[in-house]
């Protein structure tokens, strides 16, 4: 077939979508399919180490916006972005003011403070983007709308394709998408989050049930992330089953860690723990780190772009024993994850949510251990069923005799005997999700034409 992707974030973006759509993408068209892409025209903002675009996969880059152009062209991200570049989701500053006076002093305090990582040219574009994000909907993106409806005419006029996928987030990229199946193109949509989610501010939620309803009228199939969404989309619009499927995140199978520069080193005499991913407000560490610190022989290592205050004050005593990587490229974490001896997961606040790290931690064949509340949650329960590792409370005196365990294992040579078994998470890899994606837009556009 013939499928036109239309996906704002896309590499050299560093997000999840991007990365799932880069290798949803590759697996289509190494499976045959011709595979086109409209994406905007913009810098990496960062450090690369994401997949290869294969010569096959053919990307139409579309101007982004004079504004766009503007704070990404020459809004001078630092060579480490935050977490806010990598998410694409700017956020608001935690000073409130209500003079004019005050809220521009605080505005040009923000500009000038470098603990956000960026240069001042960096601070200001953040800036720019929330003050437009609070006053367009969805978000100060949306300029590049109409740049890709042209794109999407011009190829339109070139031929028609079988499918027009959407890729979500951002929500710039589902106006194209409505286009189409106005123009009576079979529409598939990745909705990955709802639009109407609860980060969404309060004055774009009606906005936002709106476009989401007409999405979900509009498409012949959604795809998700997790039973959850699928759950929360059939109820909100009345969707039927059919309409749905849930693709999870994924894990590269062909990824080679002799292909890749080390920039993480880690000691045969060690249990090496390592995790890579971010810490939110909900997913905290004390209890590891204090188990850390008791058990000789164990070092932890995190690779994240921000950490909050109490883990640089644990590293900082530790003697080394915990190890701050800051940020990795998406290739050295991969690579990170298949030389380390244990995985570390810390849970959703959501107990029916699995993060996506946990698929990508899937494939690098090392035993993961979950740390989570006193009740097994989703990813848990995956975990027992696919044998991946342990599943844990996240305390202390648990951990601890845990690790104390996996050194005696390191040493007797068992420790790998607990990862998960390639064959039993296969379903979880990127090729195979997407010939599970395809089966179901394959059957639901059958169905879709037989009933015209």
């Amino acid at each position: 077939m013939y499928l036109l992707l239309i996906a704002y974030d896309f590499p050299p973006v560093p997000s999840p979508q991007a990365l799932r759509w880069i290798y949803l993408a590759r697996a289509l068209s190494d499976a045959g399919h011709r595979v086109e892409v409209i994406a905007p025209k913009v810098p990496g903002y960062g450090p690369g180490g994401l997949p290869e675009i294969p010569a096959s996969v053919v990307v139409h880059r579309v101007f982004p916006g004079w504004m766009t152009q503007l704070l990404l062209g020459r809004g001078g991200a630092a060579s480490k972005p935050t977490a806010d570049a990598i998410s694409g989701v700017p956020q608001l500053a935690h000073v409130k003011v209500h003079n004019r006076q005050g809220r521009l002093a605080a505005f040009i305090g923000s500009i000038f403070d470098d603990r956000s990582g960026l240069n001042w040219k960096g601070r200001l574009a953040e800036k720019l983007k929330i003050a437009v994000s609070n006053r367009v909907f969805p978000d100060y993106r949306i300029e590049w709308v109409r740049h890709a409806l042209k794109t999407l005419d011009v190829l339109l006029e070139a031929g028609r394709p079988d499918v027009v996928v959407v890729s979500h987030e951002p929500a710039c990229t589902l106006p194209v998408g409505l286009a189409a199946a106005r123009r009576g193109l079979p529409l598939v949509v990745d909705m990955g989050d709802p639009v109407l989610a609860p980060y969404t501010p309060d004055r774009w939620r009606k906005k936002a049930f709106e476009l989401e309803g007409n999405v979900c009228r509009a498409a012949m199939l959604i795809s998700v992330t997790t039973e959850a969404a699928a759950q929360v989309l059939q109820q909100r619009h009345q969707l039927p089953e059919e309409k749905l499927v849930v693709i999870r995140q994924g894990f590269n199978p062909d990824f080679r860690v002799e292909d890749v520069a080390s920039e993480t080193v880690f000691e045969p005499n060690l249990v090496e723990l390592l995790y890579t991913g971010s810490f939110y407000s909900f997913r905290r560490a004390e209890a590891l780190l204090d188990a850390v610190l008791a058990v000789p022989g164990v070092r932890l290592s995190i690779a994240s772009v921000r950490v909050p205050d109490y883990l640089v004050d644990y590293a900082d005593r530790s003697d080394g024993r915990i190890r701050l990587l800051g940020f990795l490229s998406h290739k050295a974490a991969l690579a990170a994850q298949r030389s380390c001896d244990i995985l570390i997961n810390l849970a959703n606040e959501d107990p029916v949510q699995v993060p996506g790290k946990v698929f990508e931690y899937m494939g690098a064949g090392k035993p993961i251990m979950h740390l989570r509340g006193k009740q097994q949650d989703a990813t848990g329960a995956l975990m027992t069923a696919l044998q991946a590792g342990w599943d844990v409370p996240s305390e202390t005196d648990v951990i601890r005799e845990l690790l104390a365990e996996a050194c005696a294992l390191k040493r007797q040579g068992e420790l790998s005997t607990f990862a998960p078994d390639r064959d039993q998470v296969k379903e979880f890899s990127w090729p195979h999700l997407a010939e599970t994606w395809f089966s179901r837009v394959e059957s639901n556009l059958q169905a879709s034409l037989h009933r015209q």
